[in-house]
């Protein structure tokens, strides 16, 4: 399963809805769905805790080896904000099909004030830190992406659906 045409990443910036998508474009495709960052945690602890006790960098590993591992498995894969980050794991997106899901600063407000992102963690606006984020990472996104899709006000079942379509018509 693990033929381009049978694996699918998303990937964007917190917030932009990778999980919510991935799980619609996975039952349209009927495929399985992965979550990384939800892999991660299962076999390594929540991710705050992780951060604190182990770092970005050791965080860093531990989602690289995730994404490979989703990737090699096949399915719709939903991967961290900042997996990007890492060439490493920029290195394995390469050959499958990898969406970029995009949103709003207006749009992505609502949806990332109050959770407990450590790297929205502390006293500024998490909507400015999550502009400055999305800045540092804009060009790692696009260096892997196929395609991009905005969730910012189309609602995420629509989105799926036209995920599910771009993805079928690669086929």
């Amino acid at each position: 399963m693990s033929e381009p045409d049978r694996v699918l990443v998303l990937i964007g910036p917190m917030g932009a809805g990778k999980t919510s998508v991935g799980r619609r474009v996975a039952r349209l495709l009927e495929l399985p769905f992965v979550d990384t960052d939800k892999a991660i945690v299962r076999d390594h602890g929540p991710i705050p805790e992780i951060f604190a006790e182990h770092g970005e960098e050791r965080f860093r590993e531990w989602e690289r080896a995730a994404v490979s591992d989703a990737v090699a498995l096949g399915g719709v894969i939903s991967v961290g904000g900042g997996a990007v980050v890492s060439a490493a794991t920029r290195e394995l997106l390469r050959g499958v099909p990898v969406v970029l899901l995009t949103v709003s600063p207006e749009a992505v407000g609502p949806r990332i004030t109050g959770s407990a992102r450590p790297l929205l963690a502390g006293g500024e606006d998490p909507v400015d830190r999550w502009k400055r984020i999305m800045e540092e990472r804009r060009d790692w996104y696009e260096e892997v992406a196929d395609a991009t899709f905005d969730t910012s006000r189309t609602p995420m079942s629509r989105v799926a659906s036209r995920i599910a379509a771009w993805t079928r018509g690669r086929a």
